[in-house]
């Protein structure tokens, strides 16, 4: 199978159809956050530890380090606010964004 690395200047004609020729694990290469009208903004202080925000996160934008919550990757981050709803201890606020 061919493999293509799939960058922001390639055009839609030379990607086959539903990008089946794509380089796996390549998500990371593209910045997807702009898409949110909602942010997530996390309160380290109120913050527990728990990580249920990052095993519920569909984007994969909790950062977590050394097994601690560190903070949110805006980058990825489509602002769907399961990170916001599973908290059992309010340490997110969910703000509209602005551009």
């Amino acid at each position: 199978m061919r493999k293509m690395k799939i960058t922001e200047d390639v055009t839609w004609k030379e990607i086959t159809p539903a990008g089946v020729i794509i380089d796996p694990g390549n998500a990371e290469d593209f910045k997807t956050g702009d898409w949110r009208t909602m942010r997530p903004v996390w309160h380290e202080d109120k913050c527990k530890q728990c990580l249920f925000c990052f095993y519920v996160c569909p984007d994969s934008s909790i950062k977590v380090e050394n097994g601690k919550m560190v903070g949110v990757d805006y980058d990825h981050c489509k602002g769907c606010g399961v990170c916001t709803e599973v908290c059992p201890f309010k340490a997110f606020d969910f703000v509209e964004e602005k551009k």
